[in-house]
């Protein structure tokens, strides 16, 4: 395996990100990756003694192909953290990214709701995988596979991301603003049907 914290985020190459707290889930996420043939950098075993920490990991976020955002009750609990930095540099990345390139993939290790998470917008635009304590099952390395792969070839029309992500056992319905107003279209409908 490269080393990638001195030559750079190999092409097709997953970043974990993730509280402290959680190191121990995101060990075994990364782990199942890489069993699975998926390039992972993963802080813990990527930087070396003298590494400028902050510069390599910015770097990392710049090169992935993709970006795994580990959310918790850690992360829920942590206003200030450097996975925040790391959780905003890729939010901001996703704005220089054409629509429906795949380069989010958030997972929930834990009961955390993914409505009341405390990240950036842009993830809560993709679709979310629970992996609860960062078990692994062979079809999310399949996944995230499958997402390199479309990172490699021309990008995937949104709904065909959506589709193929559901068949992975997502935890998203779709954006906040849509639940809502179908939410509200429900409602309104029911009370119509209820005065009538």
């Amino acid at each position: 395996m490269p080393d990638t914290a001195h030559t750079g985020t190999p092409s097709g190459a997953v970043f974990l990100s993730y509280a402290s707290q959680d190191a121990e889930a995101a060990k075994r996420i990364c782990e199942a990756l890489r069993s699975d043939g998926v390039e992972v950098w993963f802080d813990q075993s990527e930087l070396r003694g003298g590494d400028a920490w902050d510069q390599s990991i910015r770097k990392q976020i710049k090169s992935c192909a993709l970006l795994i955002p580990i959310v918790s009750a850690n992360t829920q609990s942590r206003t200030e953290g450097y996975f925040r930095l790391e959780w905003r540099l890729a939010d901001q990345r996703t704005h220089l990214m054409a629509k429906g390139r795949p380069f989010l993939l958030p997972v929930v290790i834990d009961n955390t709701r993914d409505a009341d998470a405390q990240v950036p917008d842009s993830f809560t635009e993709v679709q979310w995988t629970r992996l609860p304590g960062g078990e692994t099952p062979p079809a999310f390395g399949a996944r995230v596979r499958k997402l390199l792969n479309q990172e490699h070839s021309a990008p995937a029309p949104e709904a065909r991301v959506g589709r193929e992500a559901a068949a992975a056992g997502p935890s998203r319905q779709g954006p906040k603003w849509l639940r809502l107003i179908l939410t509200s279209a429900v409602l309104v409908i029911a009370g119509l049907a209820y005065i009538s």
